[in-house]
């Protein structure tokens, strides 16, 4: 039977982009804020939202504020209230995997220390590429501001609903990605995660097994000078990226 795959945010660059690559292979239903081509929901109230999730098998869970440097009181409502009622949203409808779209800005302030102040500034210098420590999912908790607070949040709360209600949860530390797949400075010749590779690491979560209950990985493609690690999902997810930026910087200069 094919499976029935719900998305919230299912509007945004990469709602449009996800619903787009899978609807050709499953049963494609989802909710926006927006509701541009979709059904027009605010994930904020659980119980007009919940009916939505039942009979699902996958949940993607995209929804939020996707701002950096959003305030408070947008996040708090957009990504804080809404995060935790997708999760329980899912485990009331019998959902049985959930992916959730956390962010590499939960671990951003990495990027205030060397050497991947240097890179996101293109200042390589000595940096031997290749040769030094690339930031993973173990790494403690570094937010560089609200957003990046509440994908940790977001994190965390797939935890507890991975050991509590025996949800597989896969948090996806998502890099840069943009409707026009192209990065844009230098920052992103690190950070990009190309559409093809977004994809890929969806499906392999979708497809992974069902005994790997909780899982965080970084969401990037094979770019020269990325400096988080994929090694985690490489070998539980088999996610193996095709891309890589470096043949934009050149163009990044015309």
């Amino acid at each position: 039977m094919t499976k029935k795959i719900f998305i919230t945010g299912i509007s945004g660059t990469i709602g449009t982009i996800v619903n787009s690559a899978l609807s050709p292979l499953f049963e494609i239903d989802g909710i926006d804020a927006n509701g541009l081509g979709s059904k027009l929901q605010n994930m904020t109230d659980l119980t007009s939202c919940y009916k939505f999730f039942e009979n699902a098998d996958v949940v993607i869970d995209l929804a939020a504020t996707a701002d950096q440097y959003a305030g408070w009181d947008e996040i708090y409502h957009n990504n804080f209230i809404a995060t935790r009622n997708a999760y329980e949203a899912s485990r009331m409808a019998g959902v049985k995997k959930f992916i959730f779209a956390s962010s590499n800005h939960a671990a951003g302030n990495f990027e205030l220390d060397e050497p991947y102040k240097s890179i996101v500034e293109g200042n390589y210098g000595d940096i031997s590429h290749g040769n030094f420590e690339l930031i993973n999912s173990e790494c403690q908790i570094r937010p560089d501001g609200y957003y990046g607070i509440s994908k940790a949040l977001g994190e965390s709360i797939g935890r507890y609903y991975s050991d509590v209600h025996g949800m597989s949860v896969f948090c996806l530390r998502i890099g840069t990605v943009r409707a026009d797949d192209k990065p844009q400075n230098i920052r992103q010749l690190a950070t990009f995660l190309f559409q093809k590779d977004l994809v890929s690491l969806i499906l392999k979560c979708i497809d992974a097994p069902t005994d790997l209950k909780f899982g965080i990985y970084y969401g990037v493609s094979n770019n020269k000078w990325r400096f988080w690690d994929i090694e985690n999902s490489s070998k539980e997810l088999g996610y193996s990226p095709q891309c890589d930026a470096e043949i934009f910087r050149n163009k990044l200069s015309e």
